[in-house]
């Protein structure tokens, strides 16, 4: 089935009012393919300001984090509530960086992807292994592991989005061939099959994140079951552009 390719930029903690503006201006004085759903997430004290000047209909912004928990005494943590009170309709949970630098475990992060569904977002679901967990070759046991923790405490599936993000290939300029991406995107939609039925496997958007550039992304143009990809360091780049476009 065609699903909507998706080009998600996290900014992660890099930005500043100049720089953000200039990144959504470039989007909006670019004429976007119309088959192309673009997410775009700046750090928490940015996203009014992304919601307020972007004018592009394809464009939509992402929170890199929310809680699990509606209000309340949690210094630091951004509540569903606020998001939505922004117009800020996905987030971003799993990532990596959450996983290792804040120690967040599965069991956390699943709960905090029922919530934010529960509470009407989107959410970018990130999964992935080590350079370790690669060499031990058991990649698939764990991104299994990780979306198995989802798949405990969640059934409807039509708002997860997951962006299988190899942990060696973040940052590194490292990154899995296109034919290795293929690979275990496959086994990753397999194994949805599995737990959470063919029909919503077949719907869910993989997408491909780990040093996507510019000049790499069309590679992955002929690969059935990467659906997109979500962009790091390049997403601050004119090159973002060119990644929206790898398709067309």
């Amino acid at each position: 089935m065609a699903r909507t390719f998706f080009v998600g930029g996290n900014f992660k903690m890099n930005g500043s009012k100049k720089s953000i503006h200039e990144i959504i201006e470039r989007l909006n004085n670019t004429k976007l393919p119309e088959n192309v759903e673009v997410v775009i997430a700046p750090p928490a004290p940015y996203l009014q300001q992304a919601v307020t000047e972007n004018k592009q209909k394809t464009v939509y912004v992402s929170a890199q984090n929310s809680f699990d928990k509606a209000s309340g005494a949690y210094t630091g943590e951004v509540s569903v509530e606020a998001l939505k009170d922004l117009g800020v309709p996905y987030v971003i949970l799993g990532h990596s960086e959450r996983r290792t630098i804040n120690k967040e475990d599965d069991a956390f992060i699943a709960s905090k992807t029922k919530f934010a569904l529960d509470q009407g977002l989107k959410v970018i679901l990130c999964i992935g292994e080590t350079l370790e967990e690669k060499q031990a070759n058991i990649t698939l046991d764990v991104v299994k592991r990780q979306l198995q923790a989802v798949v405990d405490v969640v059934s409807d599936w039509t708002n997860i989005v997951v962006a299988y993000e190899p942990v060696w290939a973040i940052g590194t300029g490292l990154a899995a061939t296109p034919s290795d991406a293929q690979d275990v995107h496959k086994q990753i939609r397999d194994f949805l099959a599995t737990v959470i039925g063919k029909d919503q496997a077949e719907k869910v958007r993989i997408l491909y994140g780990g040093s996507v550039n510019g000049k790499n992304a069309v590679e992955f143009r002929d690969k059935a079951d990467v659906d997109g990809f979500l962009v790091g360091g390049a997403s601050l780049k004119p090159e973002f552009v060119d990644i929206i476009n790898s398709r067309n």
